[in-house]
């Protein structure tokens, strides 16, 4: 059935707007009557009572902003008339109590991975090639000049714009509009050759912009990270290059992959510049390492694998006013169904996770971690207050016209991604995955920094929500694109893969849409469906800094 407004929690005092409304205009909710005194677009809020500056104004049931100056009822609220407001939380009581959905459906179901010697299960085989500091990124690009189009992975179809028409009116005098009124086609090509080793999903290169210059701290962090990366279940084996006198040191790496992994047994070559010599060697040898180690990695083939061998990792970016009440709760019902069957999830982005802290706490399965939680939340926050952007700054300009004015109500909506279950483990960036259920990872709200993130922690499948739409993924893990709307489905369908605006239109129940994105991450995971992300070569990688980003 189809509404114009909704309430998402008993005890909100707005409502949203599921379709533009005018001012003047009448509305019905739950046999109770709202004239909407101003226009209100579809996404934004309007309240049920009147509010005088200072009271509160509550969406998810939380506290989520205050009343700067009156609001009338059926007014519209906006940065004008509201200010971000949440409330504090403490370490108190367990509340493990949760509704476990019924998994009789998925009980018996498997998907086809690459098993590793640790006990993991990969998605997809992939093989790295590393730099250690910034200085390598160049040797890099010379390795993929060379490997990526000679063994395949050039991608499926090569786009190539047609600058030659733009060059030929140029050349023959043409004006500026007629150059920007041109028809310049994209072309879409068949790459010219087949993968030579056809069980090897491709290579991947991670330069980044660390490795030295900053402090000990982001050397370490930044080894940890590459460490997940190397140890991680879609990767078969890694290249690693050093120039040698960087902070990152190569026994520093060597040291944080046998934290993850101490029976670490995948082929890994290092070489080291300075120890080499010429650069042609380096990249000579380089080249012949990593084909050996392709060699290794094409034996390995996809084979059934339990469902609890899953780990989600919970993603948004480019969120919108419908976010909270479509897209995430729907992948908060997938990631019960995955915990409910013994497999793990992952939700990061901690700066929106202001205002429904207490939840959050309240469901971690111990004190100690409750604690953790806290320390992690609280740290995060007065270090971005003390640089003069606070966790309220966090809505970008895309947020706050689409509906999330305030970081509270961005927050609460952003949570229902981890569904209802007990927070099994919080972890801080950027530690790996150990235990089965809902984890909680510290990272910015930044999408490629808190995605490479929750990869390098051990997701093998990332469900990515955007209202607004973006084209993010990552090198190693296949990232889920699910729109709020139908709208931008449309709009977007290029790079977006699941919809889930049927839920706005009543068509959809969250439950039932939390089903069918499982299935289809079943079928991702098994290497039958090429998602958007992966198809575009989106290989977006960015390790964070230690410093404050939201």
């Amino acid at each position: 059935m189809n509404h114009r407004v909704a309430k998402v929690h008993p005890d909100d005092n707005v409502l949203v707007a599921l379709t533009d409304l005018q001012k003047g205009e009448k509305v019905f909710y739950n046999s109770n009557e709202y004239f909407v005194s101003d226009a209100v677009p579809a996404k934004h809020k309007f309240v049920i009572d009147d509010l005088q500056p200072g009271d509160p104004i509550t969406m998810y049931g939380v506290l989520v902003g205050k009343a700067q100056s009156a609001i009338p009822k059926g007014g519209l609220i906006s940065t004008s008339n509201v200010k971000h407001a949440a409330n504090g939380f403490e370490v108190g009581e367990r509340k493990l109590m949760w509704p476990k959905p019924d998994v009789s459906k998925f009980q018996n179901k498997t998907f086809l991975g690459y098993h590793r010697a640790d006990g993991k299960v990969g998605t997809a085989n992939y093989w790295l090639v590393i730099p250690m500091v910034f200085c390598e990124n160049r040797n890099l690009d010379v390795l993929r000049e060379s490997l990526v189009n000679e063994l395949g992975y050039g991608g499926n179809v090569t786009n190539k714009i047609q600058v030659s028409k733009l060059i030929d009116l140029y050349k023959t005098g043409r004006t500026i509009d007629d150059i920007l009124n041109a028809d310049v086609a994209i072309q879409q090509q068949e790459a010219k050759k087949q993968r030579l080793f056809p069980n090897v999903d491709g290579i991947k290169f991670l330069t980044h912009t660390g490795g030295c210059g900053g402090t000990r701290q982001d050397a370490q962090a930044l080894c940890g990270l590459l460490a997940g990366y190397i140890t991680h279940a879609n990767v078969a084996g890694a290249t690693v290059l050093s120039l040698g006198c960087q902070n990152a040191q190569v026994q520093m790496l060597q040291d944080e992959i046998q934290k993850r992994d101490p029976g670490f047994s995948k082929p890994l070559y290092v070489l080291e510049q300075q120890k080499i010599g010429s650069e042609s060697d380096l990249i000579s040898g380089a080249i012949k390492q990593t084909f050996a180690g392709l060699v290794q990695a094409n034996s390995i083939q996809r084979q059934p694998a339990p469902l609890n061998k899953l780990c989600i990792g919970l993603e948004c970016g480019g969120s919108d006013g419908f976010s909270g009440i479509s897209a995430n709760p729907a992948i908060g019902f997938t990631s019960d169904l995955l915990v409910a069957l013994g497999g793990s999830v992952i939700l990061s982005e901690f700066p929106e996770l202001c205002g429904v802290e207490q939840n959050l706490s309240d469901r971690c399965v111990s004190t100690d971690i409750a604690k953790r939680f806290s320390y992690l939340m609280k740290t995060y926050s007065e270090r971005a207050t003390a640089v003069g952007s606070g966790f309220d700054a966090n809505p970008s300009p895309g947020n706050i016209k689409d509906g999330l004015i305030t970081d509270a109500i961005k927050s609460a909506g952003a949570a229902k991604k981890g569904g209802t279950s007990p927070v099994a483990d919080v972890l801080d960036y950027p530690e790996p995955v150990t235990k089965q259920g809902l984890n909680l990872l510290c990272t910015p709200g930044n999408d490629v920094e808190s995605t490479t993130a929750e990869v390098a922690s051990g997701a093998n499948v990332v469900l990515f929500t955007t209202g607004l739409g973006t084209p993010t993924g990552n090198p190693i893990a296949p990232v889920v694109k699910l729109s709020s709307n139908t709208k931008l489905f449309r709009k977007m369908h290029d790079i977006i893969d699941i919809d889930t605006g049927a839920i706005i239109e009543g068509e959809e129940t969250i439950e039932q849409a939390g089903e069918r994105i499982f299935d289809y991450v079943i079928k991702v995971a098994s290497g039958e469906i090429e998602v958007s992300a992966v198809r575009h070569g989106q290989d977006d990688f960015i390790p964070w800094k230690r410093g404050v980003s939201l």
